[in-house]
């Protein structure tokens, strides 16, 4: 998997490295010295495809002013069988390289070599990464929020695949605890009412309002009948819970499905706390030192585990004793667990049981408070939580619709579901918008832009560039002229400025790639798209294709489908489709 880009640093360095040793055996420099400084692609092409400041680095210790250097060094480059056509002396002492075409046309061959799988890299070793994302509560539909965060995790793992990881997507089961209780509770309150009328059972006031819990409790009433009037509470709250989430998961699985979107698997916290899982972390952070009991519950000592985070990672006691921290309760006095238990059981399994190098979290923005507790309490078991697991938070989604606020779901009265919005626009819509802001910038989704046909819709306008050169390859094969072989192209006569940039963002993937894997922000492959789909209208409008001499045609064909393969690669990390016709 070769990236284009960093071979021509490395063969700048290189040949710069080649001509130092050559001035050095000279006498003309002092010999000894390790060449340093940056390889860099300059912003303004006047100053060449790469610069080097290896001379101004290696002034102080050859004791030489950084021009001499540069001289010295330029004098000595050769460039035969180099990807370079030239190099030149710029500034205080730049050493400015210029692209030959046998670099433009490597790229070519390079995406053709690599079709789909282009830009990718081993630089993930294999690691275990797994990435959990969406894990909303199985109490009612999903909503705007988890359509943000489904996108963004989802992608975020196709990019982390691409770059040499090994990825697993997970969904977190919320099936326990005070959350689910209080789902039973609020189908409870609503089969009742169908018993014995509305007006003489009160709903609880922190109940679920939604009509989802109408629907459910209507469809136990149909399927049981006043059975279970009579029958204790806690076995009527067990059956009316499990009938509820047998309903809702099923539901979470098609909606997201709809959205393009299949977990490799789907965790539930139940299975923590029947396994005796919660309560063995529980023992094990007790053995540690780290809980103690007061007014009859088990505490976490989450104060000292965080003022140990936070020293080493270089706060000072100082700052450390200013912090308003608390400790947690792991165990209630009624000897019910709570969710922060579970919490930490549940990353305990991701780390110590399943092995995964590292877990990365997609959570709302009200989470922040949870990161580094949850981390700390990790570190505590040893497990390094501080540097392995890492939180993405995810800021919130505004929907507008011509400019307005959008509040109001049609089916549930309340948060904005999935299921609500894809009946208005595309997956494909959805998916794009969703992805194209950085997890910690807001998304403003407007309605009226995501369904508009015109180069205002930015995945309109990618994917109109792959159906537009679909068609354009379709036409000339029709016309005798298919696609060529890279190596039946003559790449020389790719030389206006269009053709060349358009090839330079082609180059540019594989960085774009592996800065959003590090990063964890596969944003950037929105804003790549763009940019690749621009510099594309700009070469169709300036380089003419059909009626071309056979050599050019073939050149800027090869180039245009390469332009294809591309944005279908990309739009396939996004989950979006690339329709040949539009």
């Amino acid at each position: 998997m070769a990236n284009m880009i960093q071979s021509a640093k490395d063969q700048v360095a290189k040949i710069t490295r080649a001509a130092y040793e050559a001035a050095a055996a000279e006498g003309v420099l002092p010999a000894g010295v390790e060449l340093k400084g940056s390889i860099e692609i300059p912003k303004d092409p006047q100053n060449g495809d790469y610069a080097s400041s290896a001379a101004m680095a290696g002034a102080k210790a050859m004791k030489r002013k950084p021009r001499d250097i540069a001289q010295a060094l330029a004098d000595r480059m050769d460039l035969t069988g180099t990807i370079f056509s030239s190099v030149e002396i710029a500034g205080p002492g730049f050493l400015n390289f210029r692209l030959g075409p046998k670099w433009y046309g490597d790229v070519l061959a390079e995406i053709e070599k690599e079709g789909l799988a282009y830009g990718g890299s081993d630089e993930g070793k294999g690691q275990k990464v797994m990435v959990e994302f969406v894990s909303a509560n199985p109490t009612g539909p999903m909503h705007m929020g988890n359509a943000r965060g489904g996108v963004l995790g989802d992608t975020l793992a196709n990019v982390l695949a691409r770059d040499g990881y090994d990825t697993w997507k997970e969904f977190y089961v919320n099936d326990a605890g005070n959350q689910i209780n209080k789902f039973a509770v609020s189908i409870q309150a609503r089969y009742f009412q169908l018993l014995l009328g509305e007006d003489n059972v009160p709903f609880p006031e922190d109940g679920y309002h939604g009509d989802d819990i109408k629907e459910l409790a209507k469809a136990f009433y149909e399927e049981h009948g006043d059975s279970y009037k009579d029958v204790d509470e806690q076995t009527r709250l067990d059956a009316l819970a499990a009938f509820g989430l047998e309903r809702n998961i099923p539901k979470m699985k098609a909606d997201l499905r709809q959205y393009g979107i299949e977990y490799d698997e789907w965790f539930f916290e139940s299975s923590l706390h029947e396994s005796g899982f919660v309560a063995e972390t529980v023992d094990l952070l007790t053995e540690k030192g780290w809980t103690y009991e007061k007014d009859g519950a088990l505490w976490l000592n989450t104060t000292e585990l965080l003022k140990q985070k936070y020293l080493a990672e270089g706060k000072s006691q100082k700052q450390v004793d200013k912090l308003d921290l608390k400790d947690d309760v792991l165990r209630r006095a009624n000897g019910f667990y709570t969710y922060f238990a579970a919490d930490i059981a549940y990353h305990r399994n991701k780390f110590a049981v399943r092995g995964f190098d590292k877990v990365i979290n997609i959570w709302g923005a009200d989470h922040h408070g949870h990161v580094a507790r949850l981390q700390a309490a990790l570190d505590g078991l040893g497990l390094d939580g501080s540097h392995r697991l890492v939180i993405v938070l995810m800021q919130l989604v505004n929907l507008l619709q011509d400019g307005q606020p959008v509040r109001m779901s049609k089916r549930s009265g309340k948060a904005i579901a999935l299921h609500d919005l894809l009946d208005e626009v595309s997956v494909d819509a959805a998916r794009y918008f969703f992805n194209a802001r950085s997890a910690s910038t807001p998304v403003d989704f407007d309605l009226g832009l995501a369904v508009r046909e015109d180069s205002e819709n930015p995945v309109y306008y990618v994917q109109y560039a792959h159906a537009r050169i679909c068609t354009l390859i379709a036409r000339l094969a029709e016309e005798g002229s298919p696609v060529p072989a890279a190596r039946d192209i003559n790449a020389e006569v790719l030389s206006t400025e269009e053709e060349k940039n358009l090839i330079r963002a082609l180059a540019r993937l594989p960085d774009e790639i592996h800065t959003a894997a590090r990063d964890y922000d596969p944003s950037r492959i929105n804003r790549y798209l763009i940019d690749l789909a621009g510099d594309f209208h700009r070469f169709y409008g300036a380089c003419r294709i059909k009626g071309e001499t056979k050599e050019l045609l073939d050149a800027r064909l090869k180039l245009a489908d390469s332009v294809r393969s591309v944005l279908a690669n990309c739009l396939g990390l996004l989950g979006v489709t690339a329709p040949e016709k539009m």
